[in-house]
């Protein structure tokens, strides 16, 4: 009868896709070993569990695939970001931080990118730098805002190199801050790198930033933060020591 053959087929239909299904999960097992589970399970991103099933449907959750074999490109396309070294495993480690990022900037409320207001609150976000992080971090994020900017801060993950990034998500930028040390200078100018980036067109390239793009963003930090002009002038007229130093940073 032709439903004999019917439940056959039927069957036969489901052992495939088990046995796809088997195999997708043990291709993703070894993928989830790649991924800093530990330190985001510590964060609170991914539930703990050291059951490596578990990992994978967490991962596969906190990423919002239905395989990890689908996250062939790790990192967001057109992200520009500021890292000290690179490798296979800061490439796991940063698709996981720079997916946080991509979560937490969706609860920030902000206004229509308007890259010409950026530019004018430069001054006001260089000013925040005299200040401590319980106060500025709030009005840094609202500033941010009327620009368009979702600014988050997010821990460090170890293997990432990573100091910040930043990346078009749908009608807003995201900026994402790792919170590594206890450092004023490197903060400062993680975040003045970013929004460089941002200002120079270098986020949205599908092969993301080039050596040319991570030099000018590197400039325009240096040059916001410490003018060369006023630099040099200092060192020309004054030798190092804690009171020179300490009178021109209280200078500029």
């Amino acid at each position: 009868p032709a439903q004999y053959w019917t439940n056959l087929e039927a069957l036969y239909r489901e052992q495939c896709a088990r046995v796809q299904a088997e195999n997708e999960m043990d291709n993703d097992i070894e993928l989830a070993k790649q991924f800093p589970y530990g330190e985001m399970a510590k964060f609170g991103w991914v539930k703990a569990t050291r059951i490596a099933t578990e990992k994978v449907e967490n991962l596969r959750s906190y990423f919002q695939v239905a395989k990890l074999g689908t996250l062939e490109k790790l990192t967001i396309p057109g992200i520009a970001y500021r890292r000290t070294d690179a490798n296979n495993k800061s490439d796991y480690a940063l698709a996981a931080w720079s997916q946080q990022a991509r979560i937490e900037a969706r609860d920030r409320n902000v206004e229509s990118i308007n890259l010409t207001r950026l530019r004018e609150l430069l001054p006001t976000v260089r000013a925040m730098t005299l200040e401590k992080p319980d106060d500025f971090c709030p009005k840094l994020i609202d500033t941010l805002a009327q620009c368009g900017i979702a600014l988050v801060f997010l821990p460090h993950i170890s293997g990432s190199f990573l100091h910040g990034a930043s990346f078009y998500e749908g009608k807003r930028i995201v900026l994402g801050l790792t919170v590594r040390g206890r450092d004023a200078d490197k903060f400062w100018f993680s975040l003045f790198h970013e929004l460089a980036h941002i200002l120079n067109g270098h986020i949205g390239k599908m092969n993301g930033t080039t050596d040319a793009d991570e030099m000018e963003a590197d400039e325009l930090a240096e040059e916001t933060l410490i003018p060369h002009e006023l630099l040099n002038k200092f060192l020309e007229h004054y030798s190092i020591t804690e009171d020179t130093v300490r009178g021109f940073a209280a200078q500029i």
